[in-house]
């Protein structure tokens, strides 16, 4: 150890030394910096960062080395050998290269201690063979110990050095660590190897010109090293830039809608909690609105999928462009959109709802058309309505939801008993769900009578859900939650499979009316979906009813018309049902091709009393003559309201005086009896029985049993 220290204070010159320093630590700096590329990238890349790392490594060693060797022995005449010098420089360059790859190879210990060793060697080698290019007037002696130690130096640091580099590079003590074992491990090579070369000189005659000229050499090639460094840094600090980007870049990509360039929930979900903190600490409430568009999916079935991205891209600018500070919108998903409001006063939070209504009341211009998007709006409140973001979140979607079953109120704020309600409703909604699933679902079927010769003319299905629970449930109660939730196409598909299958066995061999509803109807995949059930249950045709009300056939014309046409080039029917209840429009049945018009309920409930109600009764029937379509009334409960319209021309029937909803069983059971008369013929009593239980049903109580 003296002997180096005696090499390095008596036989260099000390600027030298501290340039060769300099260069040695920047340099190897710098290769610690590029190398982690090297075991990230992979394929071109990989190679690339490979050899520029490599080109790194070799330059920095290789002038470390000869700087250091300008400084040495200034007063003898030395000289370089052209082509040794040269091959050096190869030499470490490609030993370098060979390491680096090798470490690479695989994130194993022995790979990178194993790469870090040939490293090593090559630092050697370069060393060395540098040394026989080193050309002196004298007698020149090698001490074989310091030679094995300078090697073992090269190598174990080399290999500590690469092991450390494996792991996170980016942690300072990592990176220090790593940096000291290579330095050593040059430094080290070097010194110990001119410890162990000795110069007996022959001459000291050399000129203040040589020593000059060695300087001049030793800055040459300290400015080349620095130009081959500057290139490596350059590329370094370029290929992070363009990380910090492309992280930047994907970071937005993360949070943030590709198509309406919006936040999304993760970013919402972020941007929550920061505020909700910062009302914690300010003392101020925090709105949490979620909103959801009521003809998104209107315009998107009917216009297509470009009309529907252009409706959400048109409402995402408009919201952008009405916020202010403390006020922030993102897109959750498909049509849902939601907001936070940081505020004080009340009218605060009143003035932002009323300009995110006007955000969506305004009309619209898509496909040439003009549109209102219309929206559902639920909010919670910051801590009044709790203090979690999950549970706030959970209660804002909780009030949009009620919000979206009741039209006359578009924005609602939460409350527990709006939680209660929407929470029950989804109960109900998973219980259906299970139910269809499960064959928790029944089908009965009410008879519908001729009024002229009291034959049967057929029977409409009527669905039924018996709830292990809660007994049971009338349709009004869950017809609404299967189309709210999506369930009513499959609800839909399994109740006309059951009927036509139900009517296929049945006699006389009547029609079976079953309903659409009006999401069924938009559904383009209907007609497709009524001929295979009629395939596969072997029901004719014309035997099957629907029966469509004029809200449903009015959402969408053009569209209800053409899937109309559809189905009765099928051979199937179509009834207008609930007439009256509705629009009632003269159009509506100029342009839809019935095959019959059902009478709503409501106006035989009033026929015996009011004139006015007879008078439309009257006029729907004479309507129907003219149109030569025939009229089937419904709610027939007493004699007298049969006998009435029996007068005025009815042509068909359907009520509790004429049979009430039965199962497959009891119709079966009930073969024999197939008009009108023969069951109240049976009796005077019977039917004076049926007339005073008719009397003892409510209209609600109709409704909900029918």
């Amino acid at each position: 150890m003296m002997a180096i220290l005696s090499c390095i204070t008596t036989e260099h010159n000390l600027w030298v030394v501290v340039l060769a320093a300099i260069m040695c630590l920047s340099g190897s700096a710098v290769t610690l910096r590029l190398q982690p590329r090297s075991f990230s990238t992979k394929g071109t890349q990989k190679i690339g960062w490979q050899f520029l790392t490599a080109i790194t490594a070799g330059c920095t060693i290789w002038s470390t080395h000869f700087i250091a060797m300008m400084g040495h022995q200034p007063t003898l005449n030395i000289s370089f050998d052209p082509v040794l010098t040269i091959i050096s420089l190869i030499i470490v360059v490609t030993g370098a290269y060979v390491g680096i790859a090798l470490s690479g190879i695989k994130n194993n210990r022995i790979f990178h201690a194993t790469g870090g060793a040939i490293f090593g060697l090559s630092i050697a080698a370069m060393h060395y063979t540098g040394m026989f290019a080193y050309k002196i007037v004298g007698l020149v002696e090698w001490n074989q110990f310091y030679i094995l130690v300078s090697i073992g130096i090269a190598v174990i640091f080399s290999a500590l050095s690469f092991t450390i580099t494996a792991k996170n590079i980016e942690d300072n003590k990592h990176f220090l660590s790593a940096l000291a074992a290579l330095v050593t491990a040059i430094v080290g090579l070097h010194f110990t190897g001119m410890t162990a070369f000795k110069v007996s000189p022959l001459t000291v005659n050399v000129s203040e010109i040589d020593f000059l000229a060695k300087q001049a050499l030793a800055l040459s090639i300290a400015g080349v090293a620095v130009l081959i460094l500057g290139t490596s840094i350059s590329s370094y600090l370029i290929d992070r830039s363009l990380r910090t980007d492309s992280h930047a870049e994907l970071r937005k990509m993360a949070l943030h809608d590709s198509l309406t360039g919006l936040p999304n929930r993760t970013s919402f979900g972020e941007k929550l909690h920061q505020m909700i903190e910062e009302a914690k600490e300010n003392k101020h409430k925090v709105a949490i609105i979620c909103i959801d568009l009521n003809r998104f999916k209107e315009v998107n079935d009917s216009r297509g999928h470009s009309a529907g991205d252009q409706m959400l891209k048109i409402l995402a600018g408009r919201m952008l462009s009405m916020t202010t500070e403390g006020e922030h919108v993102a897109r959750l998903g498909g049509d849902e959109f939601a907001a936070i409001k940081s505020f004080n006063d009340e009218k605060e939070l009143e003035a932002f709802c009323i300009r995110l209504q006007e955000v969506f009341d305004k009309p619209m211009l898509l496909t040439g058309l003009e549109t209102i998007a219309g929206a559902s709006i639920g909010l919670a409140q910051y801590p009044t309505v709790g203090t979690e973001t999950e549970l706030l979140v959970n209660n804002a979607d909780l009030a949009m939801f009620h919000a979206k079953s009741n039209f006359l109120e578009t924005i609602c704020f939460y409350d527990e008993k709006i939680g209660n309600v929407v929470r029950e409703r989804r109960h109900l909604a998973d219980a259906l769900q299970n139910a269809i699933s499960e064959g928790g679902l029944s089908v009965n079927y009410q008879r519908q009578t001729s009024l002229i010769d009291g034959e049967i003319c057929g029977y409409e299905a009527l669905l039924r859900w018996n709830h292990p629970e809660r007994g049971n449930i009338p349709p009004s109660d869950f017809i609404p939650i299967a189309e709210d939730n999506g369930l009513i196409i499959t609800l839909g598909e399994w109740v006309l499979r059951q009927a036509c299958s139900d009517a296929v066995s049945w006699l006389p061999m009547t029609k079976v009316a079953v309903n659409i509803s009006a999401v069924q109807l938009m559904d383009p995949q209907l007609p497709r979906q009524i001929h295979q059930i009629l395939i596969d249950t072997g029901l004719a045709p014309h035997r099957l009813e629907l029966e469509l009300t004029e809200t449903a056939v009015i959402k969408d014309k053009t569209r209800s018309l053409h899937t109309i046409r559809q189905i009765k080039a099928l051979g199937v029917g179509i009834a207008l049902d609930d007439f009256g209840s509705g629009y009632s429009s003269l159009d509506t049945l100029r342009t839809f091709p019935f095959d019959k018009i059902k009478l709503d309920r409501t106006f035989i409930d009033g026929v015996k009393h009011d004139k006015q109600t007879k008078a439309i009764i009257r006029a729907v029937l004479a309507l129907g003559r003219s149109l030569d379509i025939p009229v089937l009334a419904e709610g027939i409960e007493t004699l007298e309201q049969m006998e009435l319209l029996q007068a005025e021309g009815c042509n068909e029937g359907q009520g509790y005086l004429l049979g009430y909803p039965a199962s497959l069983d009891e119709l079966t059971a009930e073969a024999g009896e197939s008009t009108i008369t023969q069951s109240i013929s049976n009796s005077e009593t019977s039917s004076e029985k049926s007339s005073d239980q008719s009397k003892l049903l409510t209209a609600e109580q109709i409704r909900t049993t029918g």
